[in-house]
């Protein structure tokens, strides 16, 4: 099987070229005087003037791979960072780049008055064009950072909570149930730990207490296993004069305008009250929970015969069918039954129950 060729990043082999052209015009230059105090001179079948255009041109194609792929990969890796987000930050990319464009040519354009035209065009457009795919990749992704009415004017206002970047607590890595959802595909967005949380897992796992150990050695490993389903940044944030971690996490959502990722009630109504958005696990459980629990009597219409002998099948409010035993007898009538199991199955919650009054 013939081995595939490598596709040369277009960005980068922009940026070589424009250093090419740069080069070859600095040899240009170079050459050309040496050529005007020595006018007779010759190196082989070529005059100082394009020797000094074929050397300048090698070393900028040369030196212009190296320096456009390091560029290119830490913008990536930036990107990268700050994936995830929603398509009309693509709209605040493109005015990104048009600021950054312009922001600079205006620092840059005194070059012109320290050179040839010739030199210092090349070297201007390289600026400009890493100005402007630098802007692009931030405004893309940091806009929703932006103060509100500068943000809204600009293109650059950002999306509902639940699509940026999350910082996560210590209690959502210890408990797992993350790893489920991140999966799912029901969570976006960059996940931000702060080296507080790290911090605090990593106490945790050296604990002489068993207990403690094995929930910190938890908390490690859903961090690792998270890192390969969504985007997991480690950030240095730690908000100086506070000691308690919670109280670092609200300052840290506030600082970044993020939201915070929690099962702890206590943090998420302090950080609420605070004013940072709030996606609470321990509300998203509740609220997906079964409308009904073993034990429990209700109310049900029996409308059918079930596939085995004696049952009756009915329906909850919403929806979620119910099998009673022993009570095809009542079919057709609204009785009170318990319920004794709750069975998720791949259409949906199956509830099992018999008369609650034979």
């Amino acid at each position: 099987m013939p081995k595939l060729s490598r596709v040369p990043d277009v960005g980068a082999e922009i940026l070589r070229l424009l250093l090419v052209i740069f080069g070859a015009a600095v040899g240009f230059q170079i050459g050309s005087r040496i050529q005007k105090d020595n006018p007779g001179l010759l190196l082989g079948i070529f005059d100082a003037t394009t020797v000094g255009v074929i050397i300048g041109a090698g070393l900028g194609f040369s030196i212009g791979g190296v320096v456009s792929r390091r560029i290119m990969r830490g913008i990536s890796r930036s990107e990268d960072k700050l994936s995830a987000l929603p398509p009309d930050q693509v709209v605040a990319g493109f005015v990104g780049a048009l600021i950054g464009m312009a922001g600079v040519s205006l620092v840059a354009w005194p070059l012109f008055l320290i050179g040839p035209a010739a030199v210092i065009a090349p070297l201007f457009a390289f600026l400009v064009v890493v100005g402007g795919m630098a802007g692009f990749r931030v405004a893309r992704t940091r806009g929703g950072s932006l103060p509100g009415d500068f943000a809204e004017r600009a293109g650059l206002s950002g999306p509902s909570p639940g699509w940026g970047p999350k910082v996560l607590d210590t209690s959502v890595a210890i408990d797992g149930r993350i790893l489920q959802v991140a999966r799912s595909g029901f969570l976006t967005g960059t996940l931000l730990v702060p080296q507080p949380v790290v911090d605090e897992l990593q106490g945790l796992a050296d604990s002489a207490e068993e207990g403690r150990r094995a929930r910190g050695r938890r908390g490690l490993d859903v961090l690792t296993q998270l890192k390969g389903t969504l985007p997991l940044e480690i950030i240095a944030d730690d908000p100086v004069g506070v000691s308690e971690v919670d109280a670092k996490l609200v300052q840290i959502c506030l600082r970044r305008k993020v939201s915070l990722l929690t099962l702890d009630q206590h943090l998420a109504d302090a950080a609420g009250l605070a004013g940072v958005n709030v996606l609470n696990l321990h509300a998203l459980a509740k609220a997906m929970a079964a409308p009904v629990a073993s034990g429990e009597v209700v109310d049900v219409h029996l409308a059918r015969p079930g596939k085995e002998s004696g049952q009756a099948v009915g329906h909850l409010a919403d929806g979620t069918m119910v099998i009673v035993q022993r009570a095809d007898h009542l079919i057709g009538d609204t009785v009170g039954v318990q319920v004794t199991s709750v069975t998720t199955t791949s259409h949906g919650r199956l509830v099992f129950a018999k008369l609650a009054h034979p």
